[in-house]
């Protein structure tokens, strides 16, 4: 990914952000938003994929679900996070070199931010894909 791709990508991510209702904005007030170009070697193996296998790879959350925190918990090991993957949502867009490409990566950054939104709150891949945010 050039410079110029991850820049645009960066503002019609901050745009996408700017959308989101606000209480959904709440929800990444709590916890971090991290942006890579990629999941990392590591990530890929806890999913037991290869590099070439993790391209289309989109964003993940890490943590526990509402449904699964409980206040006798011991502070968490992992905290919540959601990390999207740029080279991930460009690819599954369709790649930058197509008519509406930001369109379609917009919309695909938008998808993938609330897939990963709503495993925070418990929904499952099968809920995700039911609600069309897979």
């Amino acid at each position: 990914m050039t410079d110029a791709e991850r820049d645009l990508f960066d503002t019609l991510l901050q745009e996408a952000l700017q959308e989101l209702p606000e209480r959904v904005v709440k929800v990444l007030d709590e916890m971090p938003l991290v942006v890579d170009d990629g999941p990392s070697a590591e990530v890929l193996r806890s999913f037991g994929m290869t590099p070439d296998e993790g391209h289309e790879l989109c964003g993940l959350f890490s943590g526990l679900s509402n449904t699964e925190e409980s206040p006798l918990d011991s502070p968490q090991v992992v905290p919540n996070q959601i990390q999207i993957y740029r080279e991930g949502i460009v690819c599954v867009a369709g790649g930058w070199a197509q008519p509406n490409a930001d369109e379609r990566v917009y919309e695909q950054i938008m998808i993938t931010v609330l897939h990963e939104i709503g495993h925070r709150f418990g929904l499952d891949e099968d809920d995700l894909e039911r609600l069309g945010y897979a």
